[in-house]
């Protein structure tokens, strides 16, 4: 019962950064039908952007307060990565946009091999790592119980931050005129134009917005493993568009819960069975509740327009 408590606590902090990689992933297909397969690659980035930022505060300033220096790194790596994301959608998207449907998609390949390789050759292809901190563990279950049951503060922070934006981005989607916008654009883009919706600046909006997210997931990455590399942007990448699809893309909350499952069946599986096969454990979910429920979990079924 301990290894499952731990591994319960383990699978919904991978889940929560899956789930915020995923909602970047349905914002942007929701409104303009494209996978923006460049997604996991801008996370990446914005891990290398993050630890920069900390390497500069805490070695360079001497910045000795954690806490500080996270809230300075988060908002750096926010503002960098959706500058990133507007000019990708600027250059690789807009251009392509009435285009055949598969030319977005090219590009978006493209910019993901672009962004990738641009990281190993700036960066090296060598691991990089930051120094150890918010360490401390609230121990549930002492080990004299045979078993020691914790969590940590840094999963503690990444629940938080995911519950947090999880609310917001719900609450602006859903109550205010940009949301109503972005509504608007994701069922009929002439119409919306029509209205008066000014569609390229609220689709440019949504990518920031996208990355930003995708930047407050590549902190809370950085400091919850301690380490990144070039090639840290494919695989996550997959499994949060996995869990944008599994929790019904075009859903905000099914973004999340998609993210908790892949993240949950990861480590549970990595638990009890064989690690070696918690991806194929990963998509044989997916593909089985793709069977049942086409749409995702929350997913609406798609209406023809006529």
């Amino acid at each position: 019962m301990e290894v499952f408590v731990q591994q319960l606590i383990n699978g919904i902090t991978l889940g929560s950064i899956y789930g915020l990689i995923a909602i970047g992933y349905t914002m942007v297909f929701g409104i303009i039908g494209m996978v923006n397969f460049a997604h996991g690659d801008v996370f990446m980035v914005s891990a290398f952007i993050a630890l920069i930022a900390l390497l500069l505060l805490t070695t360079w300033l001497g910045i000795g307060s954690f806490v500080i220096a996270l809230f300075i790194v988060l908002v750096v790596a926010m503002f960098f990565t959706s500058l990133l994301n507007w000019a990708i959608e600027r250059v690789a998207y807009r251009p392509l946009r009435g285009s055949f449907r598969l030319a977005p998609l090219i590009s978006a390949i493209g910019m993901s091999i672009f962004l990738s390789n641009f990281v190993q050759v700036a960066q090296g292809p060598r691991v990089k790592s930051i120094p150890p901190f918010f360490n401390e563990v609230i121990v549930l279950t002492p080990a004299s119980s045979g078993y020691e049951v914790a969590v940590s503060y840094k999963q503690i922070v990444v629940w938080l931050v995911t519950a947090a934006l999880l609310f917001v981005f719900w609450f602006l989607v859903s109550k205010t005129a940009l949301g109503r916008a972005q509504r608007a654009c994701e069922q009929d883009q002439k119409m919306a134009a029509l209205l008066g919706i000014d569609v390229d600046r609220t689709i440019s909006i949504t990518f920031v917005i996208a990355a930003a997210l995708a930047a407050v997931a590549g902190t809370m990455y950085l400091m919850y493993y301690g380490v990144v590399s070039f090639a840290d942007g494919f695989v996550p990448g997959v499994k949060a568009f996995t869990a944008a699809v599994l929790g019904g893309i075009g859903s905000l909350p099914g973004a999340v819960i998609g993210g908790l499952l892949i993240g949950l069946i990861e480590t549970m599986w990595s638990a009890y069975f064989s690690i070696d096969y918690k991806d194929v454990a990963a998509f044989s979910i997916l593909a089985i509740t793709m069977i049942f429920l086409p749409q995702g979990i929350l997913g609406r079924p798609d209406v023809e327009k006529v």
